[in-house]
């Protein structure tokens, strides 16, 4: 998450770290199953694939006893150089990367020398205010999310449809992270506004934002799978084709991951970045704060999650939470995931049918 003083005039963008524990980050009535959600599935190197699928049993036998382990925060299936599925195996010191398996029951592994993963809520024109109606990709979030001398903010990530709803898709820690009163005498609760820009680009007045949603709680966290959140537009504030900055409007079917599968997104820090898949079904822990700037809430642990190159933080940044991760092609995308986490290496996202089908929602587009 990006967070800001705002006992002065100067916003002092400092990244949302949340407490990690030995990884990363990182109900609603409503549910339908994936398989009602209009998916095109590519096998080539996807989770579908017979020798990935293969790699995945055998990574999850072995995960648990792997990140017992404090050095190890998480494994995943990928492609080795070779072109054949291989375990990863996320480390953080150096001992670790050296004393790392080259083979777990015959499968290659690949240690990834990474740093702890953290929350990533927090291109210029991702962060000023827009005419309404607005475009997503966009700086965003809860309208009173400030605490203990800062304020935050991520991304409105992209338009679904819940039901006869068109609602803001974004994450859990950007939307509805507040659950105790603590530092603003507060909590976030269904009907709050959520505001284009957040309150971090906004010298944290949210006098300054507009509104553009209200929130619908739904508490993605801790007991589901997903990081997410969304927020009901008010008409005539979001443009209702979903089109984001950059990378203009979606195809409403959604991609599943695949290896190598070339991806982008459009965030509120980094504006439009491209990347690539990099593994398959991560397990991660994450650890979340309980408010902007608070204390310890909770620790959660993530499963078949897609992690994707970040190389100097040059495909997620702080304050890029909540962007939606997508195809890299020329003209109306499929959706991949939702980004939610990242360290200066990896990026991590929830698939995007695990969202969708927290929510029993569909991806607006053509």
């Amino acid at each position: 998450m990006k967070k800001t003083r705002f006992i002065t005039l100067t916003v002092a963008a400092l990244a949302f770290t949340f407490t990690i524990s030995m990884l990363w980050i990182g109900c609603s009535d409503e549910r339908t199953p994936i398989s009602s959600i209009q998916q095109t599935e590519d096998t080539g190197l996807s989770v579908n694939n017979p020798r990935v699928a293969k790699v995945i049993v055998v990574q999850d036998f072995h995960t648990k006893r792997l990140m017992s382990d404090q050095d190890v925060i998480g494994t995943a299936t990928t492609i080795g150089e070779d072109g054949e599925p291989a375990i990863m195996l996320l480390v953080t010191t150096q001992k670790a990367f050296a004393s790392a398996p080259k083979f777990i029951d015959g499968v290659p592994v690949q240690a990834v020398l990474t740093d702890k993963i953290v929350a990533m809520d927090g291109g210029a024109q991702h962060r000023t205010k827009q005419t309404a109606p607005i475009q997503l990709g966009t700086s965003g979030g809860w309208r009173t999310d400030l605490a203990n001398g800062f304020c935050c903010g991520g991304t409105l990530g992209s338009l679904i449809n819940v039901g006869a709803q068109q609602r803001i898709l974004s994450n859990y820690h950007v939307f509805e992270a507040d659950i105790v009163p603590g530092g603003n005498g507060l909590v976030a609760t269904t009907g709050d506004f959520i505001v284009q820009p957040g309150l971090i680009d906004v010298n944290c007045n949210a006098n300054t934002a507009q509104n553009v949603a209200t929130l619908v709680k739904t508490s993605s966290l801790p007991g589901s799978n997903v990081d997410a959140s969304s927020a009901t537009i008010i008409s005539g504030m979001v443009n209702p084709n979903g089109a984001i900055l950059d990378v203009g409007t979606l195809t409403s079917a959604t991609i599943a991951a695949s290896v190598n599968q070339l991806v982008k997104k459009s965030g509120r820090t980094s504006g439009l970045t491209r990347s690539k898949v990099s593994g398959l079904n991560a397990t991660v822990s994450v650890s979340y704060e309980n408010e902007c700037a608070g204390g310890a809430a909770f620790t959660k642990t993530f499963t078949g999650q897609i992690l994707v190159k970040n190389t100097g933080s040059r495909f997620l940044a702080g304050g890029d939470s909540g962007s939606l991760m997508v195809q890299d092609v020329t003209t109306n995308p499929r959706a991949v995931g939702l980004l939610f986490a990242g360290s200066s290496s990896i990026a991590v996202a929830n698939p995007i049918n695990q969202v969708l089908s927290f929510f029993g929602a569909t991806m607006v587009g053509i």
